[in-house]
């Protein structure tokens, strides 16, 4: 059955409930009733449900052999690994939740591409929290492609990749390194001071910062940095920096600013 009001019309209400407009003002504008205004945050917000794609079948790259945008998904398995989550909506359907800062407007930009080369025809979608922006997009494959997945947060659990995503993140590290350090790092200007010649003399110097409680999200982190050749060390128990200059230079190359 055909839905009664566009997508354009559940897109501009659906935004205007994210910049706060309360649901009867929401209702009267778009000329929907204030029960539907609701159901569409219900249904395409809080669970994620793609909308118009009841019907479509987009095939899994691990139990229907489908292609698998090894490089996409390589960064993608970063920012989930970083800051992102999978849910069970009805029907078994998964929503892929990623949240990034609000500010990166381009990075933001460039996850709704992502989630698009690694699920073909799926259409992403955001919402505003305070400060950050989710994106989601939905699939019953979701943990077919991110066994990660579990009950409780990430570092309570065991995060150990299989063979198979091992394979691709062997083959495109640069790519799993910039998901992690644009999701859970940051580029920062840090300084020290040095005993020269009986002067103390102050050094500035760029680093990069991974930060995340899981033991082995670190480990993967500093396992991807070692394939690229980059030398980090741990600055305290939930950090994996990069200051040296040349590294922080080759990694600038590799990654990218966040922006």
């Amino acid at each position: 059955m055909p839905h009664v009001r566009s997508d354009a019309v559940v897109a501009s209400a659906l935004a205007a409930s994210d910049r706060g407009l309360a649901d009867a003002e929401n209702a009267r504008i778009h000329g929907v009733a204030i029960k539907t205004i609701r159901r569409w945050r219900r249904l395409y917000q809080r669970r994620g449900l793609p909308r118009g794609q009841a019907h479509s079948h987009v095939p899994c790259p691990r139990c229907e052999e489908a292609d698998l945008d090894q490089r996409a998904y390589a960064e993608l398995l970063g920012w989930y690994l970083g800051d992102g989550h999978i849910s069970l909506a009805p029907r078994g359907v998964y929503g892929l939740h990623i949240v990034n800062d609000q500010k990166y407007v381009e990075l933001n930009r460039h996850i709704i591409e992502l989630m698009k080369l690694v699920k073909p025809g799926g259409q992403p979608h955001t919402r505003l929290r305070p400060g950050a922006v989710i994106t989601t997009v939905s699939w019953k494959h979701w943990p077919c492609l991110f066994p990660q997945h579990g009950p409780g947060r990430k570092h309570d659990r065991l995060i150990e990749l299989d063979q198979w995503q091992k394979d691709i993140v062997s083959a495109h590290p640069a790519d799993f390194v910039r998901g992690l350090f644009h999701s859970d790092g940051a580029r920062s200007a840090n300084w020290t001071r040095k005993l020269v010649a009986g002067e103390m003399k102050r050094y500035d110097y760029p680093r990069w910062q991974f930060s995340n409680n899981s033991d082995d999200i670190r480990a993967l982190c500093c396992w991807a940095l070692d394939l690229l050749d980059i030398p980090w060390k741990q600055s305290s128990w939930k950090t994996i920096s990069v200051s040296r200059r040349p590294a922080v230079a080759r990694l600038d190359r590799l990654i990218g600013l966040k922006a």
